[in-house]
């Protein structure tokens, strides 16, 4: 079977950081450089001043990346969706820019006031203006990122997609039969494919327009929304545990109650899937049924 590179193996534990540390990187790189064009333009400014605006500036920008990232999985810009999208994102563009502004706006008050002085943003509607002619550019690069970071973790992760329908058998009214339920899913990764069983997903993640697969410690994206996906999948074993996450109950292993009324629930491979109070009793209970049955 064809995995990804050692590395990419080992990377879910670090990806966390890494993505974090990336952002980190790229912001400070932009508020350095940003804060010497300033100086340079305007040298009667101290370099610590403009230093500092530049600072406030992304930092606040920072702290939005998470949002966008949320929206970007929601709202995904494809060429089959780009009309739907590409509005939304205008409209989110803008949405980003007054909560930039706003947020630098506050950092730089607070910090002239430590330092004993005051900061004036000037007139608001044209340097907000101003601003949105910068962010929107900001917005569209921090979009592309995110987009080319996925496609790039989709190529080494791997895309499954269902394997076709078995054609019915001659004289078989197809209209009466139920719907096959897919035991096999064909993953394609670095120019290979191989199959994978449904019986060896562990559990599913809401992940926009696409499903996450968590197999045996890889993870795979299937184009589906969740939903549809899970009609799909045997409800014998498959079942659903919170809002975007669904797990097969063969893989659970142990069940944790939490003091808000949710769960957390641990799988056979060690992962964690949280379970909204509304499922706790019912998983349990199918926990208990499936344990009980022979596996499928």
């Amino acid at each position: 079977m064809a995995y990804a590179p050692d590395w990419f193996a080992r990377y879910p534990a670090v990806r966390r950081r890494v993505e974090v540390g990336f952002w980190v990187v790229v912001l400070a790189l932009q508020a350095a450089f940003n804060s010497l064009v300033s100086w340079m333009e305007r040298s009667d400014v101290p370099v610590l001043q403009t230093a500092f605006l530049e600072a406030t500036s992304a930092i606040a920008i920072g702290l939005l990346i998470p949002a966008i990232a949320a929206f970007e999985r929601r709202a995904p810009l494809r060429w089959d969706a780009l009309r739907t999208a590409l509005p939304l994102h205008l409209g989110a563009s803008l949405v980003f820019c007054a909560l930039h502004v706003l947020g630098m706006v506050v950092l730089r008050k607070a910090g002239y006031a430590l330092a004993g002085s005051r900061y004036d943003f000037g007139d608001w509607p044209v340097q907000l203006a101003y601003e949105y002619l910068k962010d929107v550019r900001t917005y569209a690069l921090i979009v592309v990122a995110l987009m080319s970071y996925r496609f790039l973790m989709l190529r080494l992760g791997g895309e499954a997609k269902l394997l076709d329908a078995p054609e019915p058998a001659p004289g078989a009214d197809a209209a009466h039969l139920p719907a096959p339920r897919p035991t096999r899913f064909l993953v394609r990764k670095l120019r290979r494919e191989f199959l994978v069983a449904a019986a060896d997903i562990g559990w599913l993640q809401a992940e926009g327009n696409y499903v996450g697969l968590h197999v045996n410690g890889h993870d795979y994206l299937l184009r589906s929304t969740f939903t549809e996906f899970l009609q799909q999948l045997d409800p014998e074993r498959f079942v659903r545990v919170h809002r975007s996450h669904a797990v097969n109950l063969d893989h659970i292993a142990e069940i944790t109650p939490l003091d808000s009324g949710d769960a957390r629930l641990t799988l056979r491979d060690g992962a964690t899937v949280p379970c909204s109070r509304r499922y706790r009793d019912a998983i349990g209970q199918r926990a208990r049924v499936a344990a009980a049955s022979p596996p499928r």
